[in-house]
């Protein structure tokens, strides 16, 4: 399997001059469950905070016990907000703004 990322492009809509994404979070859930049952990953990480998030975590965490789903969250002074299931212990990868450097990848995956 060659490394790297699948772009998949989806169109900003504007309400009130202010640019919003729509299926985004769609198309995530849907990918994290059906690679998880095609068995494509051991290990997921979702970089969200968003609580829509939760169902195919759960759904995953349930139907397929050989993946492990972590999330990932940003630390600093005014936010320290992630991704939980409640009484379901989900890792969480805290980042703060030097994690954040030492990862970040610049590379354009659209071409």
């Amino acid at each position: 399997m060659q490394a790297g990322a699948t772009v998949v492009s989806r169109p900003l809509r504007y309400i009130a001059g202010r640019a919003q994404q729509k299926g985004v979070d769609v198309a995530l859930a849907i990918d994290v469950v059906t690679l998880a049952i095609d068995g494509a990953y051991d290990v997921g990480i979702i970089a969200s905070t968003d609580t829509d998030l939760r169902p195919p975590i759960e759904y995953v965490l349930r139907a397929c016990p050989s993946v492990r789903l972590e999330v990932l969250a940003w630390r600093s002074e005014r936010s320290r907000q992630r991704l939980s299931l409640g009484k379901q212990n989900v890792w969480c990868h805290w980042l703060d703004e030097d994690d954040y450097a030492s990862i970040a990848d610049f590379s354009d995956y659209r071409v």
